[in-house]
This record gives C-alpha cells, structure tokens and sequence, in this order.
C-alpha cells in the first residue's frame, strides 16, 4: 500500500496541533518516514499514551505500523528538524534530524502540549552519509533510561513505544533494526538557536525565541525584557536539571549542545550511564577519548553550553551589543550560583537536613570524598544511609559499603552531631531520604543484560523485568532486592556506546 493511500486511512489515534509546523519553512524539512518491511511492537507504554490522551486500543491494534513509520497518522505532518552544535567543543553549522522524524504535535490530557517523534525512521536531507536508523540495542537502552529517569522525578523526554522493523542495519556487524518513538516537551535545543544566528537570520532568532516563549515560558511575555527573561529562565532549569544529574549519579555522556533542550528535559540518552562506585570523573561513553563529559564536568560544561545560547539571543537581548554582552554575562554568572544552590540543597536531602547551616557544604564533600578513596556504591551508600536515619540498627550495613568501616564511623559521628540541631523526627527523616535516595537505579550490567537478551535471542522478558522495578525507584520492592545490587567485578561495564 503506497504512503499516500496509508495516510488517508481514518485515525481517530491522535489530535494533532503542530505548532512547529506552522514556523517558518527553512526551520525545517518536509519529511516523511521511511516504510520498513515487518514492523511488530514490542512495547506500548499505555499509561503514557493515555496521559497523552491517545486511543490506547488503535495504538495496540496499529501501534506497529504507526510507529515504524509505515503508516502516517491523520493530522501529523512529519518533518526532519533543522539544528546546529558544538560537538566536543567543535561547532557544525548543520546537523539536524537525521535520523528523527517529528510526526507532530498534542495537547495532552493536563493541557500541556506534547511533541512526539519517530527515532530511526529513515533518511531525511541531515541525515549525511548516516542510513537515519536505529538498531535495537540503542532503542531499549533509551527506552530503559528515559523511562528510568522519569520515574526518579527528573525532567526528561518520555518512551511511548518501541517497534521492530524486521530489517537489519549495518554497524559493526548486522543488528535488528528498531523505531523509538519519543515524547517530548519540545525538541527545540541550543543548536536550534545556534543554527538560525550562524546564517544571520535574527529574524529567525526572534520567530524561534517567540514561540519558545509561547510554548514553554508564557509569562515571560510580560516580561521588561522578554528575551533576557527567557535566557534567565532557560539556565535556571537547566542548572536545575544538572544539579538532578549529580543526585543520582548520572552521566549523560554526550552534553553538545545540540543535546541540550531548551524546555529543560534531559534529552538523547545515547552513551548515557548511572555511576556504580563514586569517582567524580567517570566516564562511560566510548567517544569521550578526554573526559569532557566527565560527571563532575557536567556542570561546567552546562554553563558552557548556555553561553553559546546566550551568544545566539544577543541581538534580542539589547541592540547595543556591549549591553547585551553585559547583561548575558551577568546570567551565566547566576547559572553557576543557581547549580550551586539546587546542588547543596539536594545533597542536604540526601544525608537528611531539612534545615540550612554554613557547615553543610563541608559534611557533604567529607562523605563523597570518603565514597570516593573507599569506593563506595554511590546509589548504595545514600540508600543505607537513609534507612540508618530511622534505625541505629542499620548501622553496619552503612559501614560495609566502605573498604575501611572506621573512617565511615568517623563520619557518621560528625553526621549525628549535625542531625542533633535539625528538627526532625528520625521516622520522619528516614523516610524523606527514601524519597530523594533510590533504591534501584537503572544499573549499566542490568541494562546490558536486558539488551543482549533481546537482541541475541529474542528474549524481553529482562527488558519488561527491569522497566517494572525502575518504575518504582524509591519504594523497597523486597522481591527485586538483587535489582539494587551493584555488579559483581565480571558484571562492570566501562564503556556505553552511541546508537548512530
């Protein structure tokens, strides 16, 4: 069946409203998805698409050739998304979509709207010498992730569904190929403002910059200075989101700024990986050859990145350039103080202090550089810290997370006599700490297991497994108590590898 009779099917699946669309034509390219041969779902997130206000039961009857691709929805209208970026410090003018397919738009079911997006549905005209597919490995590992991250409270883009395609793609040896469909505030990022200022189109800036305002920041359009405005409140969310990152000791891998999306929402989790022992400047993705993306880097390289977005708004920001240099300057500066409070007062949660004191920033980095010479599990250690809150019992569980316990017990003594001037209740306490300190995080060799289940034998069973435990991080799931363990030395991962 052609792609044009498959479009004119009815569909009563989605509601589109496709603002981006409607944005000026170089913004991006016409583009439909690429049809594949046998396409067969192999997850539908439901309470996703429900939240969406989709038509759960099409989606389980069409879901497969919807989202491969094959079939075009009523109302979509694909397009490949124009962008630039710094890749590793490097700026390309034009990278964009290639790979990715914006079917469209909705408004979900608490008013808000939603992009959602085919990853791995073909070639588009960014896609460069790249084949614009997927393989399925990368596809379950985003799925894992992103779905992970969400459900820890951290702002990211979302899974709806994963596809089979029944064709293989080419990397280092044949691999079944996979469609990602993805759902996100918008994909709107840095580079996209990059990409409109590196041709000198400041129209195109102020068009982008409007309906970025519209769409993600609409009181800002009261604003005295409306484009500062939307600068400053870009960077507080992102130093925000970072600040989340370090919480949990994640690592996204690639930070470009063509992956860093302006709605605030952690975006392509590619090399993407959650620390085991703590060591400040691990690095998991293979195409880190210096540790830019170090996890302690993260926040640097965040500030970094909004600089080049401040670069891009400068003619808005003020027509005197060296006003509006001055005034950009000054925001980036507040980013740093910004990550730095969101920082201490997550990490204030984590050892249990509702209350603030000039030696909280102390006690925090004597016990991460305690983790970091014992080589204690970070995920672990903040765990068994928050069930020692509520029971003295728990004590020796703590302390084994260290190769020496009595340095621990050390500091814990400093600990005890900090909690002693913060006024709460232990039961109260412990509990709090459970709800910042997960019990399972999505642990690399788990991941890893999952996917080589699926791709080598066709085995899902570990994939479903571990998106059930992940879906409730905090709770104890005494069943699933393997889940939190951190791998055994023939179990590490070291390297995690992007999907393109």
């Amino acid at each position: 069946m052609s792609s044009a009779l498959q479009k004119n099917r009815p569909d009563t699946a989605f509601s589109f409203d496709n603002s981006y669309a409607r944005l000026p034509p170089h913004f991006f390219a016409r583009q439909a998805p690429t049809q594949v041969a046998e396409p067969w779902l192999i997850k539908l997130n439901e309470m996703l698409a429900e939240e969406l206000g989709l038509d759960v039961e099409i989606l389980k009857r069409e879901g497969a050739a919807i989202f491969s691709g094959n079939r075009v929805p009523d109302g979509a209208e694909p397009l490949a998304m124009a962008y630039a970026g710094h890749q590793f410090g490097q700026f390309v003018p034009l990278l964009g979509d290639g790979r990715a397919i914006l079917l469209g738009e909705v408004i979900d079911r608490s008013g808000k709207r939603r992009d959602i997006q085919l990853k791995g549905a073909g070639q588009t005209p960014f896609s460069r010498r790249g084949d614009g597919r997927a393989a399925l490995g990368p596809v379950l590992r985003e799925y894992i992730v992103s779905e992970a991250m969400s459900a820890l409270g951290i702002p990211a883009t979302r899974a709806l569904a994963a596809v089979l395609t029944g064709e293989g793609v080419r990397r280092e040896e044949i691999l079944p190929g996979a469609v990602f469909a993805r759902v996100a505030a918008s994909h709107i990022r840095v580079g996209t403002f990059q990409y409109l200022a590196a041709t000198g189109d400041e129209d195109g800036v102020k068009v982008l910059a409007d309906h970025v305002i519209e769409r993600h920041y609409p009181a800002l359009k009261a604003a005295e200075n409306p484009y500062l405005a939307l600068y400053e409140a870009v960077c507080d969310r992102q130093a925000a989101l970072i600040a989340r990152w370090l919480q949990v000791g994640f690592i996204h891998g690639v930070m470009n700024t063509d992956n860093m999306a302006i709605s605030g929402e952690t975006i392509d989790f590619g090399p993407c990986a959650f620390m085991d022992s703590y060591d400040p400047m691990t690095v998991f993705s293979s195409i880190d050859q210096h540790g830019r993306y170090a996890y302690a880097n993260q926040p640097g390289i965040g500030q970094w990145n909004l600089a080049r977005l401040g670069e891009a708004l400068l003619p808005l920001i003020d027509p005197d350039r060296d006003k509006a240099i001055e005034q950009a300057n000054a925001v980036i500066k507040a980013y740093g103080e910004r990550f730095h409070a969101f920082w201490l007062q997550g990490m204030r949660g984590k050892i249990g202090l509702a209350s603030a004191e000039d030696g909280d920033l102390e006690l925090v980095q004597a016990l991460l550089a305690l983790m970091q010479a014992q080589g204690a599990d970070f995920t672990l250690a903040f765990r068994r810290l928050s069930a020692l809150a509520g029971d003295p019992e728990a004590e020796a569980a703590f302390v084994s997370s260290f190769r020496e316990p009595a340095a621990a017990v050390e500091w814990l003594a400093q600990w005890r006599e900090r909690l002693a001037r913060d006024a709460q209740a232990p039961g109260e306490r412990a509990a709090a700490m459970k709800r910042v300190n997960p019990a399972f995080i999505a642990r690399n060799h788990r991941v890893e297991q999952a996917i080589e289940a699926a791709v080598e034998d066709g085995d899902f069973s570990l994939f479903e497994a571990l998106l059930a435990v992940l879906s409730k991080p905090y709770e104890e799931q005494p069943a699933f108590a393997a889940y939190m363990d951190p791998p055994k030395p023939e179990e590490r991962v070291l390297q995690t590898f992007c999907g393109t």
